[in-house]
Parts: C-alpha cells; structure tokens; sequence
C-alpha cells in the first residue's frame, strides 16, 4: 500500500495508549492491488480444496483410517489458518481501510500465531503416522488407532493455546506510546511490540524461546522420524516394498518443504542480519503464510493415489480406455 493512501491522522507520538494501529503494507511496492486480487484467488481455492479434500475423507468409509484423520485435521487447520489473515487483509488494503483497532489486532494476532503452531504440530502428527506405518507395519493397526490419532490431535491444539496465548497477553499489556504506523500486513506479533515505548526485553526472549519450541521443536522431530524411515526403508528387500514406502511419504515431504523452508530463510536472513526491504520481506510473509495453506490440498489430491481414485469417483470422473479391436 502507498503511503500516500494513509491516513492523515496518524499519530506518530501519544502520551496514552493507542486504540489501534495503521497497518502499512507496502510502502513503495506498485500495484499491490494486483497482490491482494491474487489474494482473494489464495482464498478461494483455499476453501474449495480443503473443503473437497475433507468432503472425500468424510465421505469414504475407507479412508477412515489414522493417516486420513491427520490429513483431515490438516485441511481444517488450514482453511482456519488463511481465514485468520486474508479477508482482513483485502478489507483493508484493496478497500483502503488499514486502521485496525487494538483488540482486533491482538485477536487476530492469537489466532493467527496459533494456527500457524497448530499447522506446525500437525505436520509432525503426519510424520509420526508414517514413521509408525513404515517402521513397525505389523504392529500398527494396533499402535496408531483412530482414537489414538484423535487424542494427540486434540492434545496439540489445547496445549498450544497456553504459550501462544501468553505471549499475546503479554505484548498486549505494553504501553504503545510510540508510532501507531506499522510496516506489516496484518497484526505480527514481532513487529507490533516492537512498537511499544517500554521494556520489551522480556517479551524479545519469550518470544524466541516460544519460535524454537513451536517452529524448529516439530520441524527437528520430522527430521528425526524421516531419519529412521530412511534407514526402515533401506532395509526392505523388494524394490517394489521400497517404491510403495517412498510414495506415501512424498506428498507429506513436499508439505512439510513448502511450511518450513520459506519460514527457515527468513529466521535465518534475520538472524544473519541479511538487510532488504521492508516491502520484500512483507511480501515474502505474506505468500509464506498463505500458499502453503492453498497448495496442501492440492498437492495432497494429485500425489496421494487413494485420495484421487476416490476424488474421481465423488465427481463420477471415470477413465476413458481405448476401444478394442478384435
């Protein structure tokens, strides 16, 4: 967004707390109505993949199974994930309204940080499956149960609501004082109270022992697992028993490449004090945050061959062989 679209009551200084915030979006960066028109696409196919993916899942008796409760969640996580940033964001940047009030900005804050740590966990949860399937393939109707799965699920999303929560609790008791102008897309936790006038020095350590619990403690447990996968598989006579493993393991590896890899660069450009601008790395968040909640469905239907026979058959797609001749 143009700074010359901002609004000219902007108050750069206070001696009260603020009611909210002006979120800049891009200051310099032409077109961006373009981007969030692109957005509105991300959206839409967001809630139409994920919405099928679950409709095939819930539909098919067969696919009731531990893997496909993992994946289920993984739909509802991100069509709850992108509802938390997008429609905000077109709201505000294509209908020119980029005043957030203060409770909202936290609100979306939460939710927005908890979706993305629940997205997190439940990439592990995925991998957890498959490292039980492939490593122990006997034992594991009776090790990974449908319950069983259910009750990790639910355990991540209740104790992640604790950290995340507080952490939001936290920024939101800081006096805002300072500039109310804030050169983000939607309500980031980092760049929010880093506007603040006080101490923040407690909330900049919570908040990066909370990222390397949330972000690189999953991230870490999915090397692990794909570490013994890759050893079982190693040890599997049959070529053929080494393809079928592989291939229920490549649609989760490129989820869990599209997550973590644009999140890990950006971590790592911060870290290494690598400077660019303020419109690159607010583009680069915002296609972070929200592709990869697009792309897991989509990519889970065209590598996943019992998600696409049963797809074809929920649309009464049917394959097309040659005629033959006697």
């Amino acid at each position: 967004m143009n700074s010359n679209s901002t609004p000219t009551n902007v108050s750069t200084s206070s001696t009260e707390q603020v009611t909210g915030f002006y979120l800049m979006g891009f200051s310099q960066l032409k077109n961006t109505s373009y981007l969030f028109v692109f957005l509105s696409l991300v959206y839409v196919i967001t809630l139409l993949g994920n919405f099928v993916l679950m409709s095939v899942i819930y539909l098919e008796q067969s696919l009731h199974t531990p893997r496909y409760v993992a994946v289920f969640n993984l739909a509802v996580v991100d069509v709850l994930y992108n509802t938390a940033y997008i429609p905000q964001m077109i709201n505000m940047f294509l209908f020119k309204s980029n005043f957030i009030a203060f409770k909202t900005c936290f609100s979306q804050m939460f939710f927005g940080h908890y979706f993305a740590s629940v997205e997190c966990f439940s990439l592990a949860i995925m991998a957890y499956d498959r490292l039980l399937a492939i490593c122990f393939p006997l034992r594991y109707p009776s090790l990974n149960t449908n319950a069983k799965i259910l009750l990790i699920i639910a355990m991540c999303w209740i104790c992640l609501i604790l950290p995340v929560l507080f952490l939001i609790i936290l920024a939101s008791r800081l006096s805002y004082c300072a500039s109310t102008e804030v050169y983000s897309c939607f309500c980031e936790h980092g760049p929010i109270y880093k506007r603040a006038c006080g101490d923040i020095s407690l909330n900049s350590k919570l908040a990066s022992l909370v990222s390397i619990i949330i972000l690189y403690g999953p991230l870490a447990f999915i090397i692990v697992t794909y570490a013994f996968i890759a050893v079982a598989v190693i040890k599997i006579s049959s070529a053929e028993g080494r393809r079928k493993a592989v291939s229920t393991c490549i649609s989760h590896l490129i989820l869990v490449l599209i997550f973590f890899v644009p999140i890990m660069v950006l971590y790592m450009l911060a870290t290494l004090g690598v400077k660019h601008s303020l419109d690159t790395r607010n583009l680069c968040i915002v296609l972070s945050n929200t592709l990869p909640p697009m792309l897991n469905p989509v990519i889970y239907s065209l590598k996943t061959e019992e998600i696409r026979v049963h797809l074809f058959k929920l649309f009464k797609i049917k394959n097309i062989h040659p005629m033959k001749t006697n």
